[in-house]
């Protein structure tokens, strides 16, 4: 739980509760506490202010005197050692500039060419679930079909041969961890991605392939140099793979601990894009927040002034359960009114693979029910280890059978 500090009422928050999918205890107290509390992370400087309300948080990520770009060279708060993005990165970068280069990388996510994608998608699948099938239960569905299928996925897009995807993987794995620890690991990774991307452009440029970085490199309406261009395909590769990875496993995994939801999705497929939405705006996939935002000027949020110069972070998962928008937040309701969740984000940092994440996940559980109507749990739920070691949650194999 939380621990105070200081006069100011400032609340200790590690964010590092990782009790299978529960959600956070000290979230559910900083909710109680109000929509605006001052906390302090693990790494960084100074405190800063979190907003857990749906509508703070919407008024925090589209109301531009919150600047992303002004923590380039400051030592902000945070939850990694090491920040996870570069400072010229599309998430770091404010509008009106950031628009190019998101117009660029939407490019890589828009329905149109990940509608294309949908075979190549449901073929991949297939092969995955193939060697699962051929090798008999019990098997573990993370490192067959959750880490690979969008590693794999966001690789063809970005014309990462398949020779070099396991070293990818295992820098941007090194990018998540929270340990002290890790920080010279973390900071080599990015290094080396940096560095990957950078020849990869330069590669492209000189001999264009059908892909992203050849499509992003030699577009004269929108040109990019060769670092915007590195970093920009160094996000995205970090963004194919982050919800998609986790959210496979864990909405497999909550079906399966409730197997009468799974017998109803095998007979009724129709219902599964409610479902999907549903387990999306629920499942805390992720620990904590995200990357912080400063105040330009004085601001105020629901009855908090925010001082010029002040850290602010907003929690999505937080916002996904705001009783002020989501009747009975904390049940699992395929049938409750529609709203919009912010599982991908709000405002002008939206995440750009949200299509390609959803289609992904459509994919993976539709072809899991058809193939294996009858999958289970091959450990009992107790017995499921979770990964505890970085910003994600999710388990670090899910074992099944059938």
């Amino acid at each position: 739980m939380s621990e105070e500090t200081g006069r100011t009422g400032t609340v200790h928050c590690p964010f590092d509760f990782s009790e299978g999918l529960a959600f956070d205890p000290l979230f559910t107290e900083l909710m109680a506490r109000g929509p605006v509390t001052r906390i302090r992370l693990p790494y960084g400087d100074c405190d800063a202010w979190l907003v857990t309300s749906y509508a703070g948080v919407q008024q925090v990520t589209t109301d531009q005197r919150f600047s992303r770009s002004a923590i380039v060279g400051r030592d902000y708060p945070r939850l990694t050692p090491e920040p996870i993005v570069s400072p010229e990165s599309v998430n770091i970068v404010d509008p009106p500039r950031s628009r190019r280069l998101r117009h660029a990388a939407a490019r890589a996510f828009t329905k149109n060419r990940v509608a294309r994608m949908r075979p190549a998608i449901e073929r991949v699948t297939g092969e995955l679930l193939d060697g699962m099938a051929a090798l008999g239960p019990p098997a573990d569905l993370v490192q067959h079909l959750s880490v690979r299928l969008p590693h794999h996925t966001i690789c063809e897009l970005l014309g990462v041969v398949p020779a070099d995807r396991p070293e990818l993987m295992r820098h941007t794995q090194q990018l998540l961890a929270t340990a002290p620890a890790d920080r010279r690991a973390a900071t080599d990774a990015k290094h080396r991605l940096r560095a990957y991307f950078t020849h990869l452009v330069r590669q492209r440029r000189a001999d264009p392939a059908d892909d992203i970085v050849s499509a992003m490199a030699a577009d004269p309406q929108e040109p990019l140099d060769e670092e915007e261009l590195a970093v920009l395909a160094l996000t995205l590769l970090l963004s194919g793979n982050d919800t998609a990875t986790c959210q496979i496993s864990n909405i497999t995994y909550t079906l399966l601990t409730h197997p009468l939801r799974w017998a109803e999705l095998a007979s009724h497929p129709d219902r599964l894009p409610r479902v999907l939405d549903e387990l999306l705006r629920l499942i805390p996939f992720r620990k904590g927040v995200g990357i912080p935002r400063v105040a330009l000027e004085d601001v105020e949020i629901a009855g908090t002034r925010i001082r010029a110069g002040d850290y602010v972070h907003v929690s999505y998962l937080t916002a996904n359960r705001d009783p002020a928008v989501f009747d009975d937040p904390h049940a699992f309701d395929p049938a409750r009114p529609l709203r919009p969740h912010m599982t991908f984000g709000w405002g002008a940092h939206h995440c750009l693979a949200e299509p390609l994440a959803q289609e992904e996940l459509r994919t993976a559980v539709t072809s899991l029910l058809t193939r294996f109507p009858h999958l289970r749990l091959a450990v009992p739920e107790s017995d499921i280890r979770w990964d505890t070691s970085t910003i994600r949650r999710f388990p670090v194999e899910l074992p099944v059978t059938w």
